[in-house]
């Protein structure tokens, strides 16, 4: 009988990952943090000199939700906004939306057993309807953002485009806190580093 197809991966703690059948403790904190930071959003373009991590996507996410939270969030509700993309990080791809229809059910059922995995292993409540709605509201206005001030969009292309009608937000929730420049990308060291201080953070 030939071997079974292989479908896991090595993450850089040693670990193996099953990718079809994840369990909560294939990879360390810190193989997440990584991978979060080793992939990037809008296919990897960008106006500037890198690419934008999801990690720093995920972190201007939890910032911004903090910020417009009236109040406030548990460390749970705060941790589900900072892992609200983590199993691209362990998959280490982010689709661009107009991919995912065609990568098919296989790949939804794939990164749907990564994200309950991300779930049981850190403790993250289910979303409400409201709290997804807030989320989403987040999540959208950072992706206006990033089209213009990372990848190179004008407004009028983000609206007309990318069909995105969230306002384009002119302040980084992130540049004030670390002291970057605007709308900068992180390098993927800094990004990881930062990701796992936040993460540890709200454990």
């Amino acid at each position: 009988m030939p071997d079974a197809p292989r479908a896991w991966v090595r993450l850089p703690s040693g670990r193996r990952l099953d990718l079809i059948a994840p369990t909560p403790f294939d990879w360390s904190d810190e193989d997440l943090a990584i991978g979060l930071a080793r992939t990037f959003r809008w296919g990897g373009h960008s106006a500037w000199p890198a690419p934008l991590s999801v990690a720093q996507h995920s972190l201007a996410v939890l910032a911004l939700r903090r910020a417009r939270s009236r109040a406030g969030l548990s460390a749970a509700e705060l941790r589900r906004e900072l892992l609200h993309d983590a199993e691209e990080g362990l998959l280490g791809f982010d689709a661009i939306s107009p991919l995912k229809p065609f990568l098919g059910e296989g790949f939804a059922a794939l990164t749907a057993r990564l994200s309950a995995a991300v779930a049981a292993r850190y403790a993250l409540p289910a979303w409400t309807a409201e709290a997804k709605r807030a989320h989403k509201a987040c999540d959208i206005a950072l992706a206006a953002a990033e089209a213009v001030h990372v990848a190179g969009w004008t407004a009028a292309e983000v609206r007309g485009v990318l069909g995105i009608r969230a306002a384009v937000l002119a302040e980084d929730p992130l540049a004030a806190a670390y002291g970057e420049a605007p709308w900068r990308p992180w390098s993927p060291e800094v990004a990881a580093a930062r990701f796992l201080e936040m993460l540890r953070r709200l454990a």
